[in-house]
């Protein structure tokens, strides 16, 4: 559970060890944003991905479902800086699908926490096969990382990628290939 109390606290310290004047009228209610704006941007932490993920219907076909293009936003754990890009999911069903903006809903789960992309990659795929069930699931995250472009190495439009499959994606070849093809992806992702 967020707490808004010590966060406001935290941030005022913060300014202070900057050597900020706490008191000066653009930073005097900052503090108090903040937390408004952590409450937000960090609200997964108290979500569960089983929420989103327990709406399914049923199909009579087990044909691949590719969802792409899913714009999220997260926050590193080691600098506390964003990382952002899009994520794509692919599973094939076992009998049943859930809705599509429920894929994105779990992506949402899972970024608004403080995360590493790759952790964030397996929880996705992790989740979507404990609660839906599917033959397999493949997700793939590529994101810009603030923590390399505006400080240390400094190299902006750098991207990382990173893949979990699992099920038959994990197992057989042909099916990451068939995602990587439709994706687009360039013969340096066909490589896994």
């Amino acid at each position: 559970m967020i707490n808004q109390d010590k966060i406001k606290q935290a941030v005022q310290l913060l300014l202070e060890g900057m050597g900020e004047d706490v008191n000066r009228p653009g930073l005097k209610e900052t503090p108090e944003r903040i937390a408004r704006m952590y409450t937000e941007i960090f609200g997964g932490m108290d979500e569960d991905a089983g929420v989103h993920l327990s709406k399914v219907f049923p199909v009579d076909h087990n044909e691949m479902v590719l969802e792409k293009d899913i714009v999220f936003y997260s926050t590193c754990e080691h600098h506390m800086l964003p990382f952002f890009g899009k994520v794509h999911i692919a599973y094939i069903p076992d009998g049943k699908v859930v809705g599509l903006s429920k894929l994105a809903r779990t992506v949402e789960v899972f970024a608004r926490r403080l995360q590493i992309q790759e952790q964030m990659t397996g929880q996705i795929a992790d989740a979507i096969m404990n609660f839906l069930a599917p033959q397999g699931v493949m997700v793939m995250v590529e994101a810009e990382h603030m923590c390399m472009t505006m400080r240390g190495i400094r190299k902006p439009g750098s991207k990382t990628m990173t893949i979990a499959c699992r099920g038959v994606f994990e197992e057989e070849e042909r099916y990451r290939n068939q995602v990587f093809g439709l994706l687009g992806a360039g013969s340096e992702r066909r490589a896994y």
